[in-house]
């Protein structure tokens, strides 16, 4: 099945949002990439990265990290209709949603994250769905023009399309904005610039590949 292997998150200061996202998140380095970019941009990027984990704890527990580590608060950790959660944006500029759909502790908090996904804001879902569909990714879940979400293997990043002026009313931020998204998605079905410039690299290859 084809997938989201890992995002790049274009940034001003590699260094410092490395030591950023080693405190806050504890991310892997292999899903979540980091690259420097001086490209102008400002406003709304027109994505966010969702850490999807267990219980409220766990919500609460990386929402504290991630303050403690710098970062600032859009919305506050709390509970809403389907679940549980907080967004907060990285010193480099990137939004985090830290969610749950549990609204109840079953056990002792954590750090832990058990997904991560990557919510592209776009003018036309229905159109944005069959560019990737034509590109392999199949749909996992669809709700006819305002989301949509693609299956992806375990371990991957899981793609999701949202309306973008939607997206940017559960970020907590407007919806304007202009410049570099900020970010690059790989994938092996890449290399492609989608219909809202989201643009998709493919995998390196490795050198016994190349032989």
């Amino acid at each position: 099945m084809n997938s989201i292997d890992s995002v790049t998150l274009e940034v001003a200061d590699p260094t410092a949002a490395a030591r950023f996202y080693s405190d806050a998140f504890g991310l892997d380095r292999e899903r979540v990439r980091l690259r420097a970019s001086d490209a102008p941009t400002s406003g709304f990027r027109g994505f966010t990265l969702s850490l999807v984990m267990s219980q409220p704890g766990d919500v609460d527990a990386l929402h504290r990290a991630a303050l403690d580590a710098g970062a600032s608060r859009l919305k506050p950790a709390e509970k809403s209709l389907w679940g549980y959660g907080g967004v907060v944006q990285a010193p480099d500029g990137t939004i985090w949603q830290l969610v749950t759909s549990s609204k109840k502790n079953t056990g002792p908090a954590t750090r832990t994250v058990d997904e991560i996904v990557l919510l592209l804001g776009v003018e036309d879902v229905k159109a944005t769905k069959q560019f990737y569909v034509e590109r392999g990714l199949t749909v996992g879940k669809s709700f006819g023009g305002r989301y949509v979400e693609f299956a992806g293997e375990p371990g991957s990043i899981k793609l999701s399309l949202y309306k973008r002026k939607a997206l940017a009313k559960v970020a907590g931020v407007p919806a304007e904005g202009s410049g570099s998204h900020r970010v690059v998605l790989e994938s092996p079905v890449g290399p492609f610039t989608d219909p809202d410039g989201f643009v998709c690299e493919a995998p390196e290859r490795k050198p016994d590949e190349d032989e």
